[in-house]
């Protein structure tokens, strides 16, 4: 089956092969060596030049296991959140820090909409007690891609923290990391790294992680001091998901061969296919094509068909794309590059979704 969905994606069989790796217990010295590698080779992919300067922090979980660590871990005592929505995903932050009330100030934008980064700016400063910014690189909603560079810009300006949710945006968007001082980004495996679900990180500011070790741990499992104090000492504070790491490793392997941009690249030119030829087809696409990520392209359903017809006969011919959300649910299909897909496979769904269009409404 033919992933077209913004993750889980399909894996390599160098990727898969990996899960069967031996047995290992998780306080062996096996697994420390494991996660070091990891960390290692998710320094090199998004911080080059800066690995230095930076932590990568493991967790076992989904991505928004990671945003939340991120969340609950970057304040001091009294201090509080300016966040960003302008999607399923910015709406997902504000439920986060809605939890315990950690927010002082919502940038809130329609979904077609980046935010203001002048906006803001104004927002922080009115409001003397907001220390971080937190927001999502990669709005998959309808995929469009916020102006996080020129807003990470403004927060390191005012001396704040810049915390970014790059889940669907790390090894498939552009994002300078370092040289734009962000202090944390959470990522995931099973997206644009092209590993399987189950593990996600934190890439931290190792300035910035001494501070967060001080600050209140308003959750156990998903702190990460917990997680930077025991990595210090070799291991890690709970029982990882062992063989999903060392797929991940492999991952990360792949993704170092092919190269960061050359991925970023990859992922554009298939989805430039599939624009043009929806283009042709007269499909039309939700957002301008400058708004748009490299990875996901979301479009309007053809007259004559619903999502339901659409998924389920696509999926007869071995391609699962994705519904849309909120409002959009019954308007739009969403269509993913993200994972190890070859021309033959864009080819062939395209092929696909003509043979669809053409007997289900007659045209094409």
């Amino acid at each position: 089956m033919i992933l077209l969905n913004p993750g889980p994606v399909n894996v390599s069989e160098r990727v898969r092969n990996a899960l069967l790796c031996p047995d290992v217990c998780h306080r062996e010295s096996e697994c420390a060596e494991l996660a070091d590698r990891i960390r290692g080779k998710l320094l090199n992919a998004f911080v080059p030049g800066a690995e230095a300067d930076y932590v990568a922090i493991l967790l076992t979980g989904s991505g928004t296991a990671a945003v939340e660590a991120s969340i609950m871990s970057c304040l001091p005592a009294g201090k509080r959140l300016v966040h960003v929505n302008n999607g399923v995903y910015g709406e997902r932050l504000s439920s986060i820090i809605g939890t315990q009330r950690l927010g002082i100030a919502e940038i809130k934008c329609d979904w077609d909409t980046p935010p203001d980064p002048d906006a803001i700016l104004k927002s922080l400063k009115q409001q003397p007690a907001a220390h971080a910014v937190v927001m999502v690189h990669h709005e998959t909603t309808l995929g469009l891609l916020n102006p996080v560079h020129d807003i990470a810009d403004h927060v390191d300006g005012r001396g704040c923290v810049f915390v970014l949710d790059s889940i669907s945006g790390l090894g498939g968007e552009a994002l300078d990391i370092a040289g734009r001082h962000m202090y944390m980004v959470a990522g995931t495996s099973g997206k644009c790294i092209q590993g399987f679900p189950g593990v996600s990180f934190v890439l931290v500011r190792k300035g910035f992680m001494e501070n967060v070790v001080k600050y209140p741990r308003r959750s156990w499992y998903l702190s990460l001091a917990n997680y930077h104090e025991a990595g210090e000492q070799g291991g890690m504070p709970f029982t990882p998901a062992v063989q999903v790491f060392a797929a991940f490793d492999e991952a990360l392997s792949e993704l170092l061969e092919e190269g960061v941009a050359q991925r970023m690249a990859r992922y554009g030119r298939l989805s430039a296919m599939i624009r043009e030829r929806m283009d042709t087809l007269g499909v039309r696409a939700v957002l301008p094509a400058e708004l748009r990520s490299n990875s996901l392209t979301a479009f309007y359903v053809p007259d004559g068909l619903t999502y339901a017809v659409l998924h389920d006969r696509l999926k007869e011919r071995g391609y699962v794309i994705y519904a849309g959300q909120g409002r959009f649910a019954s308007k739009i299909f969403r269509v993913a590059t993200m994972g190890a897909l070859r021309d033959a496979d864009i080819e062939g769904f395209l092929g696909a979704f003509e043979d669809v269009m053409r007997r289900e409404t007659g045209n094409a």
